[in-house]
């Protein structure tokens, strides 16, 4: 008999396998797009989930989009439109625009709402907040939702959650709206219950678990192909060090957009790549090491410039810390290059001035004072600042999945 695992079934998997019946004679609106499909292990055709359920007689009605559109490739930031599905012919809601939610009349002709998109694992990837929205929006309307969940892609140990928390007093943004760490080390549908039981919401919510996930399993031993979640999300290999490095998107050094390994690389044209890479690496970052590079983005920042930076590899992504990788990258470019550096602001459909980027990003507002005073305990402090010692006492009671 062969001891070989079995690949990772996701939540929309488990439904077609034995809770169609459910939703039998109901009209249902998903949120969803591409990058959101059956698992390889099911059907090793990677269908997309809103052609399984119609394929198992579910009554779909309309379709919601997020940030990237339906087809999961809009840019970064940019406002996506209604229109329908190529292939559904659906109606194509977009909550990414002039609305973040479905409204009440955009509700009002269904019975049940599902939520099937990949997750990065990270607090500013913005998928998880339309979640937040039509949690609400659902719970105002007195309409069932349903998540069909899925791995998160950088594992569930929550020993590795990295903060900072969000200071939600002061900070809330479709990139960080409630007050989770950067690193959160949970599924869609776990960060759901959280928010279900914690934000008081009156909703009927159901979460339909995966088969065969595990806390410890990274996106590589799911057993399933890494879908691009986005634009700039191509690889396991950028999710994993992106929590660190989107923090690059609020200065004037490049996070990668626009070449072929956005995230896994930071630069800029006056950038000392070899003495960045060599201060990085002296710091002994759990896990991950640097590379001097050079790279010539095609868009964003610096497009058609050779840039000087370094590219992170996670050469032991179980002891990856990536939050706290790209803020002592952030800090060593600083003191290096301080004539060069700055803060700049990102515009974004969700913020057209862009100011504060950084801040909305990192969740809290010292932080970006701190770095740019570099003080003698700058590494204790950003040690300090990307723990998350409550989380896991705080998140115990929702967890899903628990080996």
């Amino acid at each position: 008999m062969s001891n070989e695992k079995v690949g990772v079934r996701y939540g929309i998997d488990m439904l077609l396998a034995g809770m169609v019946g459910q939703v039998a004679g109901q009209r249902v609106g998903l949120i969803t797009n591409d990058a959101a499909t059956t698992s390889a292990t099911y059907t090793h055709t990677l269908t997309p989930t809103r052609l399984a359920l119609l394929d198992a007689g579910v009554n779909l009605v309309a379709l919601f989009s997020p940030e990237h559109g339906l087809g999961a490739a809009a840019a970064d930031g940019a406002e996506v439109g209604h229109g329908f599905d190529p292939l559904t012919g659906l109606p194509v809601h977009s909550l990414y625009g002039a609305q973040l939610r479905p409204t009440p009349a955009q509700l009002s002709g269904l019975d049940l709402l599902i939520f099937d998109i990949p997750d990065v694992g990270a607090r500013f990837y913005t998928y998880i907040w339309t979640l937040s929205h039509a949690m609400q929006a659902c719970a105002e309307a007195g309409l069932p939702l349903w998540i069909l969940d899925r791995p998160n892609p950088l594992g569930g140990y929550l020993a590795d959650a990295e903060g900072p928390m969000l200071d939600e007093a002061h900070i809330s943004t479709f990139v960080g709206r409630w007050d989770i760490p950067i690193r959160h080390c949970l599924t869609a549908g776990e960060l759901a219950r959280l928010w279900h039981r914690e934000k008081q919401l009156s909703l009927e919510l159901m979460v339909v678990k995966m088969g065969g996930w595990s806390r410890k399993d990274h996106w590589p031993a799911t057993g399933n192909p890494f879908v691009p979640m986005s634009p700039a999300m191509p690889s396991y290999e950028a999710a994993l060090v992106y929590p660190g490095t989107c923090l690059f998107e609020g200065t004037n050094v490049s996070e990668g957009r626009g070449t072929a390994t956005p995230f896994q690389q930071v630069g800029a044209p006056w950038m000392d790549s070899l003495a960045v890479a060599d201060g990085f690496n002296a710091q002994s970052v759990p896990g991950i090491v640097a590379r001097p590079v050079q790279f010539t983005p095609s868009s964003s920042k610096y497009a058609g410039k050779i840039c000087h930076g370094v590219m992170l590899h996670a050469v032991d992504p179980g002891r990856a810390r990536p939050v706290q990788a790209g803020l002592l990258l952030l800090a060593e470019i600083i003191d290096l290059h301080r004539e060069e550096f700055a803060w700049l602001p990102y515009p974004a459909t969700v913020n057209a001035p862009g100011y504060g980027h950084f801040d909305r990003l990192i969740g809290q507002l010292h932080i970006r004072e701190a770095l740019s005073a570099q003080l003698d305990n700058l590494r204790s402090q950003i040690v300090g600042w990307t723990a998350a010692p409550d989380w896991a006492r705080r998140v115990g009671e929702i967890l899903l999945y628990y080996s």
